[in-house]
C-alpha cells in the first residue's frame, strides 16, 4: 500500500483531532489516567463492548487498586472478578503481567513499547495503546475499528482481517500518525469507527473524513472492508454432572490453568464422544477428571453458548455419587457447595446458566 493521500494527512489534524476533542465519550479509563487504569481498560475492552466493560471496569478497580494488589491477590480471586466478561485468558495474562512488573520491575510500569511487548498477554496493539496513552510514546493502534476507518478511507481491496491487510493498515496509521499527538490520534480514529464509521449504517454526513473518504465517494461505504467468506462455526456437544450428596451440596471442579476457561470451577464433564451417550460421556469423565463412579439421573438443563470459535451444546444431569472419593486428576482442585456457595467461586456464562437451573429446581 502507498503513503496515504496528502488530503488524508491534512484532515486527521484538522477535521479528526478537533471533531474528537468535540464529540468523545466521557468513558471512566480517560480519567486519572495511569499506565495501570490505561492497562486494564485495554485489555478489558478486547472483544468486549464499552458498555460492558464500564461496571467491571469499576468494579475490578475497587477490588485492585493497584498493580501490587492485584500481584499478590489468588487467582481465583482474579477469575471471580473477570466471571462473565468472557475471553477469561486475558484475565490470567492480566495477573501474570502484574507478578511480573511486582516482581522484575519493582511495581513501576516498563516505559517503552518493546517493554511492555514482553509482558504476559501484551500484544503489539495493546502496547501500542498503553504506549500512546499512558507514556506519550508516538506509536499507532490498529484494531478493527481503526483498520474499517483505514479500509473505507482509501477503498482498499485487501481483505479485513488477513495479515497482509494488517501490516499494510498499520503502515498507513503509522504515517498519519502526528507526532506528540499519538494518543490523541489512537483514540480519535477508534472512536470514529466504534460511533460513526460503523460496520452498517455508518452516520457518513457527521464524519469529519467524509471529504476524503473513497467509500464516502463512491457511495457504498459498507463495502468495505472487503471480506473473506467466515468459516462455518463447529458445534460441540458436551455432557456434564451435578453431582448431589445426601446433604444436599454439589460436585464442581476447577479446570486445569492450560487450555479454555483455564482456573474456572465448572460442572464437571467434557465432550461426547462418537456413539456415546450424554450418561456415558458423564461417566466417563468423571472417572477420569475425579476418580469417580456416579450414576447420571435425569435432565437438569441444557445450556447453548456461543464462544468465539465453536457453539457449545451442553446436557446437563443430576446424578449421584456411586463410588470412591474425589481426587483431583485432571482438574486443579474440587469442593462440595450449596448453591447459596457458589457465588463465592469463579464460574463460565454457560456453568453460570446451570447455577440458575439448580437454583430454580431446588425453589
Amino acid at each position: 500500500m502507498t503513503s496515504p493521500p496528502a488530503d488524508l494527512r491534512r484532515a486527521v489534524t484538522r477535521s479528526l483531532l478537533p471533531w474528537f476533542a468535540r464529540h468523545k465519550r466521557d468513558l471512566p479509563w480517560r480519567h486519572d489516567r495511569t499506565p495501570y487504569r490505561v492497562w486494564l481498560s485495554e485489555l478489558m475492552l478486547q472483544q468486549t463492548r464499552v458498555d460492558t466493560v464500564i461496571p467491571y471496569f469499576a468494579r475490578f478497580l475497587e477490588r485492585f487498586p493497584d498493580v501490587a494488589t492485584l500481584a499478590r491477590a489468588p487467582l481465583g480471586d482474579v477469575l471471580k472478578a473477570w466471571e462473565g466478561l468472557g475471553y477469561y485468558t486475558r484475565a490470567r495474562n492480566l495477573h501474570k503481567a502484574a507478578q511480573t512488573i511486582d516482581r522484575e520491575h519493582k511495581g513501576v510500569f516498563p516505559a517503552t513499547h518493546d517493554g511492555l511487548l514482553a509482558l504476559p498477554g501484551i500484544g503489539p496493539y495493546s502496547a501500542a495503546a498503553i504506549a500512546s496513552l499512558a507514556f506519550g510514546l508516538d506509536h499507532a493502534v490498529l484494531d478493527g475499528n481503526v483498520e474499517r476507518v483505514l479500509a473505507r478511507c482509501l477503498a482498499s481491496d485487501l481483505p479485513a482481517g488477513t495479515p497482509a491487510a494488517r501490516k499494510a493498515f498499520q503502515s498507513t496509521a503509522d504515517d498519519l500518525l502526528p507526532r506528540g499527538r499519538a494518543g490523541e490520534f489512537n483514540e480519535a480514529m477508534m472512536e470514529l469507527g466504534a460511533t460513526v464509521c460503523t460496520p452498517r449504517q455508518p452516520a457518513c454526513p457527521a464524519c469529519p473524513l467524509r471529504r476524503v473518504c473513497a467509500a464516502h465517494a463512491a457511495g457504498t461505504p459498507e463495502q468495505w472492508p472487503v471480506r473473506t467468506a467466515k468459516k462455518a462455526v463447529p458445534t460441540i456437544r458436551v455432557a456434564a454432572a451435578a453431582t448431589r450428596r445426601k446433604d444436599g451440596r454439589i460436585l464442581i471442579a476447577r479446570r486445569l490453568e492450560k487450555g479454555l476457561l483455564g482456573g474456572m470451577w465448572e460442572f464437571p464433564g467434557g465432550k461426547i464422544h462418537a456413539g456415546e451417550t450424554p450418561h456415558e460421556c458423564v461417566v466417563r469423565e468423571l472417572q477420569e477428571e475425579l476418580g469417580i463412579t456416579v450414576e447420571p439421573g435425569e435432565l437438569l438443563t441444557r445450556v447453548k453458548h456461543t464462544y468465539s470459535h465453536f457453539k457449545l451444546d451442553m446436557d446437563v444431569h443430576w446424578a449421584v455419587l456411586k463410588q470412591g472419593r474425589p481426587r483431583a486428576i485432571e482438574c486443579s482442585d474440587f469442593a462440595w457447595a450449596i448453591p447459596d456457595e457458589m457465588d463465592a467461586y469463579a464460574f463460565s456464562k454457560a456453568d453460570l446458566m446451570v447455577i440458575r437451573a439448580i437454583r430454580e429446581a431446588r425453589a
